[in-house]
């Protein structure tokens, strides 16, 4: 037999509906759109505003979308990696509570904490786990809610 490689299957995503623009951001620290977007590229960022809800939610939804976008039940996933630095609490991770909230009752899940980095660290690992043939399907989700931690003007 011949050597697994891991693959890619299906992409989705889930975004809050509250927008925080580069505008807003000048209202509130001296910035503006220009210097923004020429260091970073970014015009917009998502602020999660929905009432109790967590990371855990967020990713919810996005494996929700994908799960119906690939056909996949949620008993088939074998794993869920969630990469964020804004989990729902210290214990459980964050991905065992997204194996709940989407059913999927056979799914091993863990968090990886690495920041920026988070999510490749996440995508490599799963993709070990699938060319070692130790699972076939990997979820792997990268999500944080930075409003969270981050200190909001009032």
């Amino acid at each position: 037999m011949g050597k697994i490689h891991a693959a890619i299957t299906g992409v989705h995503g889930w975004l809050p509906e509250t927008k925080l623009t580069n505008k807003d951001l000048e209202k509130m620290v001296d910035t503006n759109d220009e210097w923004i977007q020429s260091r970073t590229g970014i015009r917009e960022r998502r602020i999660l505003r929905e009432p109790g809800w967590a990371t855990s939610d967020m990713c919810a939804e996005a494996v929700k979308g994908l799960l119906e976008k690939t056909g996949i039940k949620p008993g088939e996933i074998d794993m869920i990696i969630v990469a964020t630095v804004t989990a729902d609490l210290i214990f459980p991770d964050t991905a065992n509570t997204v194996c709940d909230k989407v059913g999927a009752k056979n799914a091993f899940g863990y968090d990886i904490n690495a920041a920026c980095s988070g999510f490749l660290f996440a995508l490599s690992t799963g993709a070990q786990f699938v060319q070692n043939e130790t699972y076939s399907k990997v979820i792997v989700v990268g999500a944080d809610m930075m409003s969270s931690i981050i200190l909001q003007p009032k």
